[in-house]
């Protein structure tokens, strides 16, 4: 959620800002505010009452010494008229909250003035250009092609045993798998990320923090008897580590990195753009997450988008990154580029990472905050895909399929797999 003192301090920035996303904000933080002020109103009124209880049981505690009756009678009717008063106070502020409450959750984070508007992808802006030639499409089989004829991955099975989008990888395509997840940890490691296994489902409160409830509710797998979510990627449990804490300024930065399973329903996923490693609801990534001190988040994007390329780079892949727009941004992201590796066979730029800075946006309604000096201030929250599986996997098979066949593996996989080919 957008901080509350940052909504009265920059209303009319942060409406603007939000122009990128499509979102005509302006009446909405209008009544968020209205509903702040008697929120705040009915809170000094309640401070006032209470103040003035506490004075009242002072009296009548006075009084009884004395040995005035009447006068404890007086004041125990006062008391009691203030009692009163003050459940419909509380009652009157809990509603007004809710109705606060109710207007942030619907308010996405606003746009880094760097981010470029525009209403869908057709709008990005491609930043950098990677430095490995497009491969044409003659000659190259699409990568469900390969996989299925090299026992590789089953798709039918997997469609048998739980349906489309959970394939089964096989032999050698498990052991790529294997293989990518050491070696992108790996990599983590040398970059000073601390490497952790974090649970696979998250309770509400985890989901919210990182702004996947409610906004993308319809999108996550729910098991209802535990109340639990399926995570949708590291992110969710890795950020969350530290929700309701107060850390030391001297903590930050926080470098963490994490493999996980991911679950995604993807509803309302159909057509050519889901065949084969397209797009699945059960996948394998490697994320990572910093936290950062607010000034150095801008220069940390940049870092952590390197390093996202340097991956790439290092699996001899054609990408390239773009700067999303406003209007292909997500509900809880300030600013963020997507890496995008070419597929051959298909001829399209298949996305392998999005790389975030969410500001204080998920810091803010995780309660996460930092001590500097007497002062406690949100951090801000950045995470990444280092990278995601199955687009990595596709644009491998496809980019260095041989003629004989074989897939080359990149040299730098190679330790990590064992052999030249596959």
């Amino acid at each position: 959620m957008i901080e509350l003192a940052r909504l009265r301090a920059q209303a009319k920035g942060i409406a603007a800002a939000l122009s990128k996303k499509g979102l005509d904000a302006g009446p909405l933080i209008e009544q968020a505010l209205a509903y702040d002020e008697e929120r705040r109103a009915l809170q000094k009124t309640l401070d006032d009452q209470r103040a003035e209880l506490n004075r009242l049981s002072r009296e009548i505690g006075a009084a009884m010494r004395e040995g005035s009756t009447e006068k404890v009678q007086t004041l125990r009717q006062a008391t009691q008229q203030l009692k009163e008063q003050i459940a419909q106070h509380e009652a009157a502020l809990r509603d007004v909250e809710a109705k606060l409450e109710e207007i942030l959750l619907r308010l996405p984070n606003p746009p880094h003035e760097s981010v470029p508007p525009g209403r869908s992808a057709a709008d990005n802006c491609v930043v950098r250009t990677g430095p490995f030639p497009l491969r044409s499409a003659e000659g190259r089989r699409p990568h469900w092609e390969i996989a299925t004829q090299r026992g590789l991955i089953d798709f039918e099975r997997g469609a048998k045993v739980a349906g489309a989008g959970f394939p089964f990888y096989v032999g050698d395509g498990a052991r790529l798998q294997r293989a990518l997840i050491q070696f992108f940890l790996a990599e983590a490691e040398k970059a000073g990320y601390l490497e952790m296994e974090p649970p696979f489902l998250v309770n509400s409160p985890t989901a919210f923090g990182t702004g996947q409830l409610p906004d993308k509710d319809a999108q996550m797998y729910y098991v209802p008897l535990d109340e639990l979510y399926l995570i949708p990627t590291a992110e969710v449990p890795l950020t969350n580590y530290y929700r309701d804490e107060i850390l030391d300024e001297g903590q930050l930065p926080l470098r963490l990195c994490g493999y996980s399973p991911c679950f995604r329903r993807e509803a309302g996923s159909y057509g050519k753009d889901v065949r084969g490693l397209n797009r699945l609801h059960q996948f394998d990534k490697v994320e990572i997450v910093q936290i950062v001190a607010p000034e150095e988040s801008y220069a940390t994007i940049e870092s952590m988008r390197a390093y996202v390329e340097s991956l790439v780079e290092k699996l001899q892949l054609a990408y390239r990154t773009v700067l999303l727009c406003g209007g292909d941004m997500s509900f809880a992201s300030a600013k963020t580029y997507d890496v995008e590796v070419w597929s051959p066979a298909q001829q399209r730029w298949l996305e392998v990472s999005s790389i975030s800075n969410f500001e204080t946006f998920q810091s803010y309604r995780m309660k996460l905050r930092f001590r500097r000096g007497k002062s406690l201030l949100f951090p801000h929250t950045l995470n990444g895909s280092a990278l995601a599986l199955p687009r990595t996997v596709a644009a491998l098979l496809e980019t260095h399929q041989l003629p004989d066949g074989r897939i080359a593996i990149p040299p730098a996989l190679q330790p990590y797999l064992g052999r030249e080919y596959l």
